[in-house]
This record gives structure tokens, C-alpha cells and sequence, in this order.
């Protein structure tokens, strides 16, 4: 392992404390009894308090010293005085341990009276403090000079979401989105709680990856020797409970979808998943929407919430427009009673790409999700989608080859997806029999039968609503973050990169390349300026820590950054 030089520092400090019989890691419990924010929401001059946290500001100033602690809660400043520290002869304590031993980011335990400062700030004068955990890599701290400018920020959004144990301590943005998160959850839960409703918990690996159409990830149980699925949905095992006798029930359940990564999907998701018996999708849009209302009202104090350039409104109600109505509004086609082939013509019409493996369903999708999904920012209900697209979904009562469904779109993106549950279980087995015609054809996300779903439903499942809705872009549209990755504390990530140490002559060839890749060799030498010697030994350890490679092609040698 190659350390930096401050590491390497931090190491010979941690030895130092250990000579002056100081343990570094101590095991046993430190007796806090305030916090920051406690004691500046109670403050009272010469009351004495207990606090733990992070020392992150340090200025000595010869016998005394100021600095900044750190807990949960916020910041506070803290006053070091040698005489106060020591009041005997022995100066150790402040003189080597605080002045030479202690860094920032170390945790301390103090014990101290508060007292106001000259400018009236908050302090605490500190009476005597004990190391807890010594940091033996310096926290990446912003710097702030004289006219106010920040540099040295810890905003490289991979290094953030790597390290995110890091991206807590120094930007406190980032904790505030993860405390509003379980402030999300809690209201709901809390209304769900007083409808009367169980939340419950359902198998995470499961034999068959039903309630969704999506690709899952595959693994194996050894005792049993039989595939398992890590499921994409908890739909049909809730629907199971609704069987068994319960009328109200919920699940935050973490889904798992063997798919593609953007700002707005990670293959690990949340979702909040509820079923309500004897109701039907027109009662789950009105209490989606109160229920909307209220997570706002509680996190905001007010039905509305920054999004990006936009302001969305939560307040009820919410527009209610048919798939097939927004496709013709926004493309002037009417896919109504359309015809599988006639709807790939409008496919074609409106350049979409679509696999041939695709069915009405999934075609349909396609266009809404191009032509007319953005377009929706404030809350709406998209409703009544069509039967071959809506598998699970009782048919419309009224309106021929369509469902009693709706997807509700927030920002451009669908945040929830509900229906008026199909309960039929001889149409349901019918349902699960095309999307095996459709796995047939290729549609690798179609949707297995579930044998034992259809045992359950045959035993009679009463009318039903259901309703799924995406934590984690719920969070996002609520936090005002458009990337799933600032709501998730640890998003999944692609294998991370060894750092190669190039040497200054590597750096600067390297810096040469990267402005006009790919670069003619002999140019490149020439740009260079080393001599014949140094330019084999640079060329050679970039090539070989494959930061660059080269090409023989008909005009020459050729030189390239790997990308």
C-alpha cells in the first residue's frame, strides 16, 4: 500500500500517542450528554457539558487555541487553553498531544463549560479532552480566502459516491437529503398506519421473478439445488396476503432489476409497494394524491417543491389523461383498437426503434415514453392503458381493450404505477400465457407463470387497488435532486480504477496526447522535447500501465489515451 506523506505523518503520530501511553482507539464508553445542537438551542453561560465529534478547524495560537467540533448534529466551537487543560506543572496534554499529536478529523471527547466569546459566539471552553479515534487519512476540507472564494470542494461526483462515508462528513447537504429521506418514509408509513393498514414483510429471493416486466438477476441455492431469483417486484406475494384475509396492506421492499444504470435507475431500487381490498384504481388516485400532499406538507410546510428549473405543485387533484389521448395529442395518431403491425408503422412513422420481439404493449410504451413523457412535469395521472401492455390489470369496465390502470408522471418520469387489480384468475392464466407467446418470440422481460399465484387466486381474492411508488424518485423529485445517486448512500458503481503514478515526464506527454488523440508518434516525440533515453522510458511505462497504446497503421506509428 503506497501512502501519502501526510499518511505516512498521521502513522508516526499514532505511534507517539501509544509512547506517551495514550490508546488511540479506546474501547470504553465516552459519557456525551449534549450535542451542538442542543447546546445552542439551550445555551447557558457556565453550564457544563460532555460532546464527542470531529475536530475539524484547528488554529493554535501559542498558549490557547480555537477549533471547530463536529457531531451529528452540527458545529460548535471549542476553546483549548493550556492553563485550563493543565493546571499543573506536566503541560503534556496540550503542549504535545493537542498541539502535535491531534489533526483534524480525529474524534475527541470533551468535557467543558460554555461561555460567550468577545463577538458573542457560542464556545466551548474545554476542561479536559480525551482522544477517541485517531484519522489516519486527512478529510478532503474545503478552503475559503480572504474575498470569500471556496476551493478544494469535495464535489467529483464519483469520488463523492465512493466515499460517501466522506461525502457525510464534509458536505452537510448531502446528510440533510438522507435525513429528509427518512422523514419520507416515516410520513408514509404514518398514513398507511392510520388507515388501518399491516405493513409486512415478503421473500426477497423467490422462484419465479413475477409482478413485473423486467429482467432479473439469477442465483443459485446450494442446499436446495434450485435457481432463485432476487425478485423485481413484491406485487404477487402481497396479493397472496390479500387472499389470506388481510384488507389493507404495505411493504417497503428493496427490488432488484438486472438492467441498464442512468441518473434515473440503479439496478437496487425501494419501492413502497400497498393493496387495498374491495377499492378500485379511481379511489387509488385520490388517496394518492392526499397522500402526496401530505409527504410535501410535512417535509416543505407547503404542497409545493423545487424540481430543477421547475416548481412542482402536490396539491390535489391531479389531471387524469388517457395514454391513448396523450399519444394522439402529442403525435396525431390513434392507436385505438391499432393492430400490432399498424402500431410498428407508427413506429416507423415517428422513427422509434423497436425490436421484433415487441408486442402492442411494449410498442405503445415505446411511444409514450419518446413522444410524450417529458412533456408531463406537474402531477398527472396517465390512465387507462391498454390490455396487452397491462398484464395484472383488471380490463376497463366500460372502455373495449383497455385496463383500469394508471402510471403516474411527476417531472417528466413515472413515479408510481397502479391498477384496479386483476382478480380473475381464468383471465389471469390467459394473460400469463401471452407473455410466455412474447418470451417465445425474444421479449427477454416478459413475465413468467406463476403457477402457485393462480392456486391463490382461485381460492377467490376479493376486489382490489394496488400501488407501487419509487422511493428513491420520490426522494429525488422532493430533495430537488435529479440524480439517483445524490438519494442513494451507497449507489452501485462500476469497478473502481486503479490510480496509476506517472512520472512528471509521463504526466506532461500524457497531457500532450490527451489534446489530439490519436497523434502521430515521431510528432509527438518531437512535441515532447525529451531526449531520445527519457522519451522510450515515458512511451514505455504508458503503454504499459495501458494509459496509452500504439497502432501501426498505413500512414505510420500512431499513439492513442485508452479510453
Amino acid at each position: 500500500m503506497q501512502l501519502s506523506e501526510q499518511e505516512i505523518v498521521r502513522r508516526e503520530k499514532l505511534a507517539q500517542l501509544r509512547s506517551l501511553g495514550i490508546d488511540p482507539y479506546p474501547p470504553e464508553l465516552f459519557p456525551v450528554d449534549h450535542t451542538s445542537e442542543e447546546v445552542i438551542k439551550d445555551f447557558s453561560e457556565g453550564k457544563t457539558v460532555v460532546m464527542a465529534g470531529r475536530l475539524m478547524r484547528k488554529k493554535v495560537q501559542g498558549k490557547a487555541a480555537f477549533g471547530e467540533l463536529q457531531d451529528s448534529e452540527g458545529r460548535i466551537q471549542v476553546y483549548f487553553n493550556r492553563d485550563e487543560l493543565c493546571p499543573g506543572e506536566d503541560k503534556t496534554l496540550y503542549n504535545d498531544v493537542f498541539k502535535k499529536l491531534i489533526d483534524l478529523g480525529d474524534f475527541i471527547g470533551i468535557e467543558g463549560e460554555l461561555f460567550l466569546t468577545q463577538v458573542g459566539e457560542k464556545t466551548v471552553l474545554v476542561k479536559n479532552f480525551k482522544l477517541l479515534s485517531k484519522s489516519l487519512r486527512p478529510l478532503p476540507l474545503p478552503k475559503t480566502d480572504a474575498e470569500g472564494k471556496v476551493y478544494d470542494e469535495f464535489n467529483d461526483p464519483e469520488l463523492r459516491y465512493r466515499q460517501r462515508y466522506v461525502d457525510l462528513v464534509v458536505n452537510p447537504k448531502v446528510k440533510d437529503t438522507f435525513i429528509k429521506r427518512t422523514q419520507i418514509t416515516n410520513t408514509i408509513r404514518k398514513f398507511y398506519n392510520d388507515m388501518g393498514f399491516l405493513e409486512v414483510e415478503t421473500p426477497i429471493l423467490q422462484p419465479i421473478p413475477g409482478g413485473a416486466a423486467a429482467r432479473p438477476f439469477l442465483t443459485h441455492h446450494n442446499a436446495l439445488n434450485i435457481p432463485l431469483y432476487l425478485r423485481i417486484a413484491n406485487e404477487l406475494y402481497l396479493k397472496r396476503l390479500i387472499v389470506g384475509g388481510f384488507d389493507g396492506v404495505f411493504e417497503f421492499a428493496k427490488d432488484f432489476r438486472n438492467e441498464g444504470m442512468d441518473r434515473t435507475h440503479n439496478p437496487e431500487f425501494t419501492i413502497m409497494e400497498m393493496y387495498a381490498a374491495y377499492k378500485d384504481y379511481n379511489w387509488m388516485m385520490d388517496t394518492t394524491e392526499q397522500l402526496l400532499e401530505q409527504v410535501a406538507i410535512d417535509l416543505h410546510g407547503t404542497t409545493k417543491a423545487p424540481f430543477g428549473e421547475h416548481v412542482i405543485d402536490y396539491k390535489a387533484p391531479y389531471p387524469r389523461v388517457g395514454i391513448l389521448d396523450a399519444i394522439k395529442e402529442h403525435t396525431g395518431f390513434d392507436l385505438y383498437g391499432k393492430s400490432e403491425n399498424e402500431v410498428r408503422d407508427v413506429c416507423n412513422s415517428l422513427e422509434i426503434e423497436v425490436d421484433e420481439s415487441f408486442g402492442v404493449g411494449k410498442m405503445i410504451d415505446e411511444i409514450f415514453g419518446e413522444k410524450c413523457e417529458h412533456l408531463y412535469v406537474q402531477p398527472t395521472f396517465i390512465i387507462d392503458h391498454p390490455v396487452e401492455m397491462s398484464p395484472l390489470t383488471k380490463k376497463h369496465r366500460s372502455k373495449e381493450g383497455l385496463t383500469e390502470r394508471f402510471e403516474l408522471m411527476v417531472a417528466g418520469k413515472e413515479l408510481a404505477n397502479a391498477y384496479t387489480e386483476l382478480n380473475d384468475p381464468i383471465d389471469q392464466r390467459e394473460r400469463f400465457e401471452d407473455q410466455l407467446k412474447l418470451s417465445e418470440k425474444g421479449d427477454d422481460e416478459a413475465m413468467f407463470i406463476d403457477q402457485d399465484f393462480l392456486r391463490a387466486l382461485e381460492y377467490g381474492m376479493p376486489p382490489t387497488s394496488g400501488i407501487g411508488i419509487g422511493m428513491d424518485r420520490l426522494c429525488m423529485f422532493m430533495t430537488n435532486n435529479e440524480s439517483i445517486q445524490e438519494v442513494l448512500f451507497f449507489p452501485q458503481m462500476k469497478p473502481e480504477q486503479k490510480k496509476v503514478a506517472m512520472t512528471e515526464e509521463e504526466k506532461a506527454v500524457f497531457a500532450i496526447l490527451k489534446e489530439n488523440s490519436p497523434m502521430d508518434l515521431n510528432y509527438l516525440k518531437e512535441q515532447s522535447g525529451l531526449s531520445n533515453k527519457k522519451w522510450d522510458k515515458t512511451i514505455k511505462g504508458l503503454t504499459k500501465n495501458k494509459l496509452a497504446s500504439v497502432h501501426k497503421t498505413d500512414e505510420g506509428l500512431f499513439v492513442e489515451v485508452v479510453s
